[in-house]
């Protein structure tokens, strides 16, 4: 009865295809999380999570909200830490070093783990151009003609290049949502990190801008290690490679996607993919 019931709810089907598990196009583990706790003061948001998630491959967080989604991916690149009163405990590691590790200075870390959050935040007072170039002269680059070949690139990379190469003088938020969301991809991606986060990216967009974004994400995760945080059980079934199942801090299940959403091992996650809570 459980299997039919997800047949019949469930977003797996012939759309899912294209989210599929790739065994030749996954690789091993680039991000170890290991007995992961976080919180505030007393409040305890994470409750000792531990996982690893795969390079080349979309991984996406699920579960209701306050469940720790966003903390939990804000603790991968140590913005979780910039908050009054956090903490957190464990570790992660990238590529086997302890991202909490005292020899790594976390600005560093930042420049191989973006980040791309829930609204378009482009800086209000620079142009598309300006916008796409922020990283890297603060990095120090300098020079035009490298400026713009990375600019250019970091555009075509977000499938933005045609819509804005007639007008990159106008300011970032002179663009549609959409858009808007794709220049801040443009902006991540300029300074060439490794892995890119992104905190529920389609939520505040309408489903012609979603479409455009997740088809991104689709074509990036063949070069990047990808970690979504959404509150859209559809979407993830469409192009995450794996899911995991967060629920009250506490790790439910994770997997492959099609074998979490097709033969669940834990009854909670069952009944949140099939919209009986969340």
């Amino acid at each position: 009865m459980r299997s039919l019931m997800l047949t019949a709810r469930s977003p797996i089907g012939d759309e899912s295809r294209k989210a599929a598990t790739d065994a030749t196009r996954i690789d091993p583990a680039r991000l170890a999380v290991e007995n992961l706790k976080a919180g505030y003061g007393r409040l305890e948001v994470l409750k000792g999570i531990t996982l690893t998630l795969p390079g080349r491959a979309l991984t996406a967080i699920m579960g209701p909200s306050g469940c720790g989604k966003s903390t939990f991916i804000r603790c991968i690149n140590r913005l979780h830490e910039e908050n009054a009163g956090a903490w957190v405990r464990g570790g992660i590691r990238l590529d086997g070093q302890d991202i909490y590790g005292s020899s790594l200075d976390p600005t560093v870390l930042r420049r191989r783990i973006g980040m791309v959050f829930q609204r378009p935040n482009p800086f209000p007072t620079f142009n598309i151009y300006a916008n796409v170039a922020a990283g890297l002269r603060l990095n120090g680059m300098r020079k035009r003609s490298l400026l713009d070949e990375r600019v250019e690139k970091s555009l075509r990379r977000a499938a933005l290049w045609d819509e804005v190469k007639d007008r990159l003088n106008k300011p970032g938020t002179s663009l549609s949502g959409g858009q808007q969301q794709r220049l801040c991809i443009a902006r991540a991606l300029a300074v060439e990190p490794e892995i890119l986060l992104l905190d529920e990216p389609c939520s505040a967009l309408d489903p012609v801008a979603t479409e455009r974004i997740e088809e991104l994400l689709g074509d990036l995760k063949r070069d990047y290690t990808l970690v979504m945080v959404t509150h859209n059980i559809q979407q993830a079934a469409r192009i995450a490679d794996r899911t995991v199942f967060l629920l009250m801090g506490d790790l439910i299940e994770e997997g492959s996607t099609s074998d979490l959403f097709t033969n669940p091992k834990d009854p909670r996650t069952e009944s949140f993919i099939s919209g009986r809570f969340g």
